[in-house]
């Protein structure tokens, strides 16, 4: 309430602080407008989140199930001869802004192919695992992006909601509470003068 105390008195002091009331109240709509806005988005992007979280655990389980069937068949020196060589996956975010928010929409991944000069997997479900395990990472960097926009803009509605509290609760009525002194002071002013107007006309 720093505004309202330094705030000139007079007619001067009370459009100042009809100005705030107006800035303050056209803020608080807009910032209600992004709050509804914010919080479709992130019901969207917590739904875009839990699928991609599904997509990725499963996809994980079924690399996991060819890979332990490949190690019984031919053991853990096969794993790692069949993994010489191959060079690691890349991983791009792409990002967006929307309603003054920075956020990713989505992750490309480049799973490399095997090299021609390494060693072919000792079995098929090494084979079936190398690719399940592919799919896998490409649905980690998804559900990577899915849970980093989710978690953006939920911070953002957190925020958001505070902003509005508090000129909702706290700020917009400071300033009608000063705006109501105000205009009690001018008017007792605007009496008072009356008053002594009259009395030297007499």
């Amino acid at each position: 309430m720093t505004g309202a105390r330094r705030t000139p008195p007079g007619r001067a002091g009370r459009l100042r602080l009809r100005h705030s009331l107006d800035v303050a109240e056209r803020g608080a709509d807009l910032l209600e407008q992004k709050l509804r806005i914010l919080r479709s988005e992130h019901q969207r992007l917590l739904r875009a989140r839990e699928s991609a979280e599904r997509a990725w655990r499963d996809l994980v389980a079924e690399a996991e199930s060819w890979l332990l069937r490949g190690l019984l068949l031919s053991g853990e020196q096969a794993l790692d001869s069949a993994a010489a060589g191959v060079a690691p996956a890349e991983t791009t975010v792409h990002w967006t802004t929307s309603m003054g928010v920075r956020r990713p929409t989505a992750a490309s991944t480049s799973v490399p192919g095997r090299p021609a000069t390494s060693a072919a997997p000792a079995n098929t479900a090494l084979v079936h695992a190398e690719a399940a395990y592919g799919r896998a990472v490409r649905a980690a960097a998804e559900y990577a992006a899915a849970d980093a926009a989710a978690g953006t803009v939920g911070e953002e509605v957190t925020g958001t909601r505070h902003r509005v509290r508090a000129l909702r609760r706290h700020w917009i009525p400071r300033l009608r509470e000063a705006l109501d002194r105000s205009d009690l002071a001018l008017e007792q002013a605007e009496h008072e003068d009356g008053v002594r107007r009259r009395r030297a006309t007499r």
